[in-house]
């Protein structure tokens, strides 16, 4: 079973490219895919996510973890659909 994620980012955010490096290296291990959000395009979501960027959410659950996360942390995420499927 695919998990659908987004990423919540912004442009020139050296975070941010870590936790797409992250999804990367887990993407081979992992049913995932993922779209990257720009906060600073929509004002909404810059006011939401603004200090808490790089922001990883399930599309099913809407279950987020904020940055700093590490490989575990997601694969935890991850995980959490599997036990509640």
């Amino acid at each position: 079973m695919i998990t659908n994620l987004i990423l919540y980012s912004t442009s020139h955010c050296h975070l941010c490219e870590q936790a797409e490096a992250l999804l990367l290296k887990l993407s081979l291990e992992y049913e995932l895919v993922w779209t990257s959000i720009e906060i600073a395009d929509n004002a909404s979501l810059y006011e939401i996510y603004e200090i808490k960027i790089p922001v990883l959410r399930r599309v099913d659950t809407k279950d987020e973890i904020f940055w700093p996360f590490n490989e575990d942390d997601i694969k935890l995420l991850l995980r959490n659909s599997e036990i509640k499927s």
